[in-house]
């Protein structure tokens, strides 16, 4: 196009403010989405952990027989009614394990929305549904084959260690879930020299600890002592339950696998000294530390129920601690939520 002057128009200048500033408003908002996201799966880990510690108190209690050998149903019925002490805390523990359930549905749900197949994210939420079905199926068993309340068989001992395992796999999976929704990058095991196997074992360690410290502590509900002499003694007899005699065998484990976890922390804090595997590293020791002295007041006050479950919840924290510095130091430098916005979902729209 050519002016009356035969001068050549220029087109108006092309104004990109608009589209600019609506990419920028979409990303901010998934970037938003994505941190909430990681903080509804940091919340749903600490839900678990509370259920955890109430199943806990449930055992210590003799309150697992409060529903008698009925599953779903407590008692026969939906909602038992004039029920006794021991009803209500069993049936409370059944209430909030199904809370436990929803909320990691939709846990997995968000995951599916937000993050694309194959993300790290989706795996971390598929597996917790798993592990949480998984718990609910274990928890029905010990029910209905009666492993509860003054139960003493042998097979209530490994229906318990089977139990205790699963548990530690779902803490697992939803810490994971929330350290990669958070920004944790995946795990890779290539070319990560010894170090994947130090901490594959410190990990197997902390996992057979936890074992034999929840079978400790049944035969500290099932066999109460009123002094130290009297445990000692009924430890050391012959004529003992296998539960009380592996009491010895505890203690003695968590200072070797102790010494293990301390060493494959600080292999693992010399091998990637990243700010996040040298912090996780320094909080497995302490953790560990705590662990052992809760250890020594348990025994010494003859395993009351607040210290029963301090230690069992520090246990988890250990066990989480050393899975994430695992992953750590096994993976990339974690990267802050909002750098992630090109991985999920959420930023495809834009």
């Amino acid at each position: 196009m050519r002016s009356a002057h035969g001068r050549a128009r220029r087109p108006p200048p092309l104004d990109l403010s608009g589209v600019v500033d609506s990419l920028r408003g979409r990303c901010l908002n998934a970037a938003m989405r994505i941190g909430r996201y990681a903080a509804f799966a940091w919340g749903v880990l600490g839900f678990t952990l509370l259920v955890i510690m109430w199943g806990a108190f449930v055992r210590a209690s003799g309150s697992g027989a409060g529903c008698g050998s009925h599953w779903p149903l407590c008692n026969g019925e939906v909602v038992p009614r004039a029920p006794a002490l021991a009803t209500l805390i069993e049936f409370a523990h059944r209430i909030t394990s199904g809370l436990t359930l929803i909320l990691i549905g939709a846990l997995l749900v968000g995951a599916w929305r937000g993050y694309p197949p194959g993300h790290v994210v989706r795996r971390g939420a598929a597996l917790s549904a798993l592990f949480i079905v998984t718990e609910a199926l274990i928890g029905a068993g010990l029910v209905l084959l009666e492993h509860v309340a003054g139960d003493t068989s042998l097979a209530r001992g490994y229906w318990v260690g089977g139990h205790l395992i699963n548990t530690f796999l779902l803490v697992g999976a939803l810490s994971l879930t929330a350290w990669w929704a958070s920004g944790g990058k995946p795990l890779q095991l290539r070319a990560q020299g010894g170090l994947g196997i130090v901490l594959a074992a410190a990990l197997a360690g902390v996992l057979l600890l936890a074992v034999s410290g929840a079978i400790t502590a049944l035969g500290d509900t099932l066999f109460p002592v009123a002094t130290s002499a009297e445990g000692s003694a009924l430890t050391h007899s012959d004529s003992a339950h296998l539960f009380v005699r592996l009491r010895i065998w505890h203690p003695m484990l968590a200072v070797v696998i102790g010494c293990g976890v301390a060493a494959a922390a600080l292999i693992a804090a010399r091998a990637r000294p990243r700010p996040a595997v040298r912090r996780l590293a320094v909080l497995c020791v302490s953790l560990y530390l705590a662990q052992l002295g809760l250890g020594l007041i348990n025994v010494a006050l003859l395993a009351p129920i607040g210290v029963q479950l301090a230690h069992l919840l520090v246990s988890d924290l250990i066990w989480i601690a050393l899975l994430l510095l695992s992953v750590s130091a096994l993976s990339g430098e974690a990267a802050p939520a909002a750098a992630q916005v090109a991985a999920p979902r959420y930023a495809q729209r834009v």
